[in-house]
């Protein structure tokens, strides 16, 4: 089903989101948003994030400086760099408006000045809508996942959605689940109270504890 981005707010867009629904566009140039609801969603199970030892121990490197809601425009633009992206005009002003109000979040992967790899997503009660990533450095949108995760973990989310299943998230614990289990995870994670600002940064070493939980 196709809608008039005019006609979509902010708070519309949270609607939809508990609703089990996400929006996209055809490509950067196309003005209009369409709704998905896939028969499979993809998830990473919050004790199922698989930290590899090679990325672990880089996370244990530092090789980048890691942030929370610091460049948050950045990062949706960072996903939005390639040939085709889901990413239009009106898709990416609905989630700075949902970011200043809170409800938003990324992570950025820094070398130095230069913002090289991210994720960003939006947090509803205790379910997390992971919506895009990028990388620019080798493992940076991995050491960006982890970081979140581990966040995520602190705050109390108990659904981390990650909408489908590529092999780049299936490689990292990510699963594909029914529409209907898909469903009674976000009705049951809808009920839970998380607070993704109140959750203090994750440390290089608590990242790395992912690793020791779920080998």
């Amino acid at each position: 089903m196709r809608d008039d981005p005019a006609h979509l707010t902010p708070d519309l867009l949270l609607m939809a989101y508990a609703s089990g629904i996400f929006p996209m566009s055809e490509g950067r140039d196309d003005p209009e948003i369409f709704w998905v609801d896939p028969r499979q969603r993809g998830i990473i199970p919050m004790d199922g994030f698989h930290l590899s030892r090679s990325l672990s121990r880089k996370i244990g490197q530092s090789p980048f400086r890691i942030s929370f809601d610091t460049d948050f425009a950045g990062v949706v633009d960072g996903c939005a760099d390639r040939p085709e992206t889901w990413i239009n005009g009106p898709i990416r002003s609905l989630y700075l408006e949902l970011h200043a109000r809170g409800v938003a979040h990324s992570v950025e992967v820094w070398d130095g000045d230069q913002l090289v790899g991210g994720v960003y997503g939006v947090a509803l009660a205790g379910a997390f809508f992971g919506e895009s990533m990028f990388s620019q450095r080798t493992d940076a949108s991995k050491i960006a996942l982890a970081y979140l995760i581990a966040r995520l973990k602190a705050a109390g989310f108990v659904l981390f959605d990650t909408q489908f299943l590529t092999d780049h998230l299936k490689s990292l614990g990510g699963i594909e689940i029914p529409r209907a289990d898909y469903r009674k995870k976000l009705s049951d994670a809808l009920l839970v109270r998380a607070d993704f600002a109140a959750a203090p940064e994750p440390s290089a070493q608590e990242v790395r504890q992912l690793n020791i939980q779920t080998s």
